[in-house]
């Protein structure tokens, strides 16, 4: 269907070399036919023109015995973008590190397609999959259909958000612990303070599988888990010699920029005062094959930090688990 809003000042930001969820809306709106699509580039346009922001919060609105999950919203305008006038948000469970089949990608697609504007989000800054756009009578349909095909809705509102982690053992060579199984677990034994909100304010768990912290915990979660250990910095001396020959610098890009000055290079050799080692990755991420983390795994666990807005403790209190 043809879009039927004139849209000047969305289209200055498809311009650049940049992808544009302008143009994502826009082929909602002609190819898929989504309506939905049509009138919130309508009613984007009009807030550009305004500069107001036309969404209310119209109070809660959910699933049957969940109090989160969903986030309800609603246009002010709906006399002029009727297919905007109800506009919820879904916020559904993912899977541990985001790992799909092309088969459950597909199953997620065909559900929102039925039920919703067909406007997507993967994922949310919290995690979760996004469903963007449904109407208040649609969300038990979509939600029955959701959970008869194993999915969940994740956590919103005063309530732990739904958990989140890096790739792992999966994938990363550095990963010190399992992630996909913490974050399971954690999401099994927390069902009730995801779905039932019954805190003053938010709360988070993510974890990393090494102190790169990729899934960047200790900015954005209540409660980090990162992987960790306690003995040496594995060194093969060998391949510290192949990278000197190879034309690294190791005094300047390894040596000077490590932040405790533990590790010296003499005679083409490198060695680490691992008792002052603060595990910044940084040498080990420079020289992958020379160095490598010890084989005395665990975790660091990191307590509160960022549960204040605006003030407050900006980094948690750690504890090691074994």
């Amino acid at each position: 269907m043809p879009i039927t809003h004139k849209t000047p000042l969305l289209d200055e930001l498809e311009k650049g070399p940049w992808p544009s969820f302008v143009t994502d809306l826009k082929r909602a709106a002609e190819e898929g036919g989504s309506d939905t699509a049509n009138d919130l580039l309508g009613q984007l346009e009009l807030s550009y023109v305004q500069k107001v922001g036309h969404w209310k919060h119209g109070g809660i609105v959910g699933v049957f015995g969940y109090g989160g999950g969903v986030i309800g919203r609603y246009t002010d305008v709906p006399h002029l973008f009727p297919s905007v006038e109800h506009f919820h948000t879904m916020r559904i469970n993912q899977p541990a590190s985001k790992f799909y089949s092309s088969d459950q990608l597909r199953t997620l697609a065909d559900i929102w397609d039925k039920h919703g504007s067909q406007i997507t989000n993967m994922h949310g800054s919290t995690g979760d999959i996004i469903f963007l756009g449904c109407r208040t009578e649609a969300l038990e349909p979509c939600f029955a259909d959701l959970t008869a095909h194993g999915f969940d809705l994740g956590g919103s509102g005063s309530a732990l958000r739904t958990p989140s982690c890096c790739v792992g053992k999966a994938r990363c060579e550095w990963a010190c612990l399992d992630t996909q199984d913490i974050t399971y677990n954690l999401t099994m034994t927390y069902q009730d303070e995801m779905h039932r909100p019954a805190w003053p304010y938010k709360f988070k768990f993510k974890t990393s599988g090494c102190p790169n912290d990729c899934v960047a915990s200790i900015a954005r979660a209540d409660c980090s888990i990162i992987g960790t250990w306690r003995d040496d910095i594995r060194i093969n001396q060998d391949e510290v010699k192949n990278y000197a020959e190879s034309g690294l610098d190791i005094q300047q890009y390894v040596i000077d920029l490590c932040p405790t000055k533990c590790i010296s290079y003499e005679d083409g050799e490198i060695q680490i005062d691992n008792k002052n080692c603060t595990r910044c990755m940084h040498c080990i991420n420079v020289m992958t094959k020379a160095l490598r983390p010890g084989t005395d795994t665990g975790a660091t666990i990191l307590i509160g930090a960022k549960a204040p807005i605006l003030e407050g403790a900006q980094m948690g209190v750690s504890e090691w688990e074994s």
